[in-house]
């Protein structure tokens, strides 16, 4: 025999189903807007003028081991050390996650940046990648170690997801780098038309915090 309880047993067990139906449906917009792999990654305290826009959101964080690379040239002033590309790694709870260096934007959001050489971020596993170019530098002392490269808001101008649809790096909005250790240019070897070409390989560290706009169309 059936309990005269059980007609508010189900009636309470249908509100259930909807109160999670609903939550769930809420919910979903919200995490298919985020990048892939996305985690709680709190943004760095950093100099006013490489803040990243209100509204991004940090998604992930690397720890970059590497060079920074330099070839002698003719300057202005002489001669002097001029960037070629950075070699790093970076790494994440001990995971790599992503590679660095410069390379040409294939896939910019501007025409016209096509070919340019830029800063690029290549993902270890999915190979989505994005190129960045430099907004705002900083070597605020209370910030920034003495010796050390400057700090960086750089502005992601080219994305592209990997050959099998990964996406992590894709939705990337603004890369900041920070906590920079050494890297700078060489003071000496460059002083002299025989000093062209020369080049020197300078270590560095650095973290990388990458942000996404959660209400981009892209």
């Amino acid at each position: 025999m059936e309990s005269r309880d059980a007609p508010d047993n189900r009636l309470t067990r249908r509100i259930l189903r909807s109160a999670c139906t609903t939550a769930l449906a809420l919910a979903l917009p919200l995490s298919l807007a985020q990048p892939a792999h996305a985690g709680h990654v709190i943004p760095p305290l950093v100099p006013a003028d490489i803040e990243v826009l209100a509204g991004n959101k940090a998604f992930l964080v690397g720890h970059a081991f590497g060079t920074q690379n330099y070839i002698c040239l003719p300057s202005s002033t002489g001669f002097a050390f001029s960037l070629f590309t950075p070699e790093a790694t970076l790494f994440s709870h001990d995971q790599q996650v992503t590679t660095h260096y410069f390379s040409p934007n294939n896939n910019p959001f501007d025409p016209s940046d096509r070919g340019v050489i830029r800063a690029t971020w290549e993902d270890s596993r999915d190979t989505s990648t994005v190129w960045g170019a430099v907004e705002k530098s900083s070597t605020d002392p209370n910030f920034v170690a003495p010796g050390a490269i400057a700090w960086l808001k750089v502005k992601v101008v080219g994305a592209q997801d990997g050959p099998n649809g990964g996406d992590r790096l894709s939705g990337t909005t603004f890369i900041q780098r920070v906590n920079t250790v050494g890297g700078s240019a060489p003071s000496t070897g460059c002083a002299a038309s025989g000093d062209v070409g020369k080049k020197a390989f300078v270590p560095y560290t650095a973290d990388y915090f990458f942000y996404f706009d959660p209400y981009a169309d892209r």
